[in-house]
């Protein structure tokens, strides 16, 4: 009976190990923003996370269609509360009691919306903010929590607050010297511990590529996970026995030692967003975006964490899709973080566990294969010109125009072509938007050179009419791009 005990004894420990290992092989988590003229249908959206293994999901804000279409899904999703709505619900326990109710028990009663977590804010201490939120950002969370708890939901939804690295420092640049900025400390301790009570947890966002771009004289090797069997890149940096070969590693390990020093180490800690661009800048590329996001995927499949946190927790992939909707005052690369481009395709190769390659979105449906360019014999010094492109870009997106981008070698033609195409397509090729002054042309030849890919639009048809109060918010700050961009190719066209 002794040997019968002992064998049922390794069965079950067996089982615990199988069943609480810390996460389960491709189990990947991602930011599903939704700033795009076309956006890619909900439920063909939600197939595309769950065909590649995302069984997690963000949204910014309470977007309806994403929402309804995450319904009984089984995607477990943290929902944001935008920065612009810290202010009512941190000044006001009955307007965070509104914001959850139609926000939270709406979605999870009336559509089996699996919400775990209420993201209060996004990145409220950054330092650009110049101290916006600061005051706001505490209260709205204790509002939030007290609201969930009203609801009968805290138990479910727990809260937590998206921070940027820029809360945390090392004066000497080791992870073990970490500790948080001395203008927030006591904000920061005072909210982790509040986190921390309630059962919340902490989410960073961790850009490698930012750092890499603000500075010239940064590391590139350092930017990226080190492939298997690589020597260390140069500026690895020694913090006693433990050797930092990353950026990634050495910036989560900062935080988790301010964590510490303040006794708030038993704080979950997870990368609320991590990725790297595509397109808009000369450091965004496909070549660079599929070294550093294959490299974090590995360390994802493998559970690969960090010195002071060997499990890897769970990562946030920003982003998803690419926006072409989206504020472009960080850089131009904004819109062009996608793990996959605007209609579901993948942006880069990248492989899952076993070498099972990402797939695309099934389902999708375009817009007729035709585009708009520049009529052969127009001129490029044509007065009318500047002004046409400079109207087509204040609407459409055209930061893949940047230099260095994947349309920044185009000739003086084919940068109006791009710009008009671009229009066209936003406006879903609809009759008159093709014009230009009769300077455009509509051709059935895709026009497309080298890396520059002149794209069709998804058909309006299958678009979600309920995106419109958030594209609304995200057309002031295309107009605004307008002005920028029309500087620009004015240089451009007068070349």
């Amino acid at each position: 009976m002794g040997s019968s005990s002992a064998a049922v004894q390794a069965v079950v420990l067996l089982w615990l190990a199988v069943v609480f290992r810390a996460r389960p092989v491709e189990a990947l988590a991602a930011n599903w923003g939704t700033r795009a003229r076309h956006p890619l249908p909900g439920d063909i959206t939600v197939r595309l996370l769950k065909d590649n293994g995302f069984d997690k999901a963000k949204l910014f804000e309470a977007d309806p269609a994403a929402l309804q279409a995450l319904g009984h899904s089984g995607i477990q999703v943290m929902l944001g509360l935008p920065n612009e709505l810290l202010a009512s619900v941190a000044g006001n326990v009955a307007a965070a009691e509104q914001w959850v109710q139609q926000n939270v028990s709406n979605y999870v009663s009336k559509y089996g919306v699996d919400i775990r977590y209420v993201a209060v804010g996004n990145e409220p201490f950054l330092k650009s903010y110049k101290g916006m939120f600061e005051a706001a950002t505490l209260p709205a969370v204790q509002n939030v929590q007290a609201a969930l708890v009203k609801a009968g939901l805290a138990r479910q939804v727990r809260v937590t607050v998206p921070l940027n690295a820029d809360v945390y420092e090392s004066l000497d640049g080791r992870p073990s010297s970490g500790d948080f900025r001395p203008d927030i400390t006591t904000l920061m301790t005072n909210l982790v511990r509040f986190l921390l009570d309630s059962g919340g947890m902490l989410a960073i966002n961790i850009y490698p590529f930012l750092s890499l771009d603000a500075d010239a004289n940064f590391p590139r090797d350092y930017a990226y996970f080190p492939a298997p069997g690589a020597p260390p890149s140069q500026a690895s940096v020694q913090d006693g026995n433990v050797l930092y070969t990353n950026v990634f590693d050495a910036n989560y390990d900062t935080l988790i030692a301010a964590l510490e020093k303040h006794g708030l180490g038993n704080i979950t800690v997870v990368v609320g967003e991590i990725g790297w661009p595509t397109d808009g800048d000369a450091n965004a590329n496909v070549a660079s975006a599929q070294r550093f996001n294959q490299g974090l995927f590995d360390r994802i499949v493998a559970g690969k964490g960090t010195p002071r946190r060997p499990q890897m927790p769970d990562v946030y992939v920003f982003a998803l899709l690419d926006e072409d909707n989206k504020s472009v005052d960080p850089g131009n690369f904004e819109r062009h973080w996608g793990v996959f481009n605007y209609d579901g395709s993948p942006s880069t190769p990248l492989s899952l566990a076993s070498g099972r390659p990402i797939v695309p979105a099934k389902g999708v449906k375009y817009l007729s294969k035709q585009w708009c360019v520049l009529r052969s014999d127009a001129s490029p010094t044509d007065p009318a010109v500047v002004g046409a492109v400079g109207y087509a870009c204040q609407f459409a997106d055209c930061t893949s125009l940047s230099p260095g981008s994947s349309c920044g070698s185009l000739d003086v033609r084919g940068n109006i072509s791009y710009a008009f195409n671009q229009f066209f397509q936003s406006a879903s090729q609809q009759k008159g938007s093709c014009a230009f002054n009769n300077l455009a042309v509509i051709t059935t030849t895709d026009p497309s050179q080298g890396t520059c890919r002149f794209r069709i639009e998804i058909d309006p048809g299958r678009r979600d009419r309920t995106h419109g109060a958030s594209d609304s918010a995200a057309a002031r700050a295309a107009a605004a791009w307008g002005a920028v961009v029309l500087l620009a190719l004015l240089a451009i066209v007068a070349v």
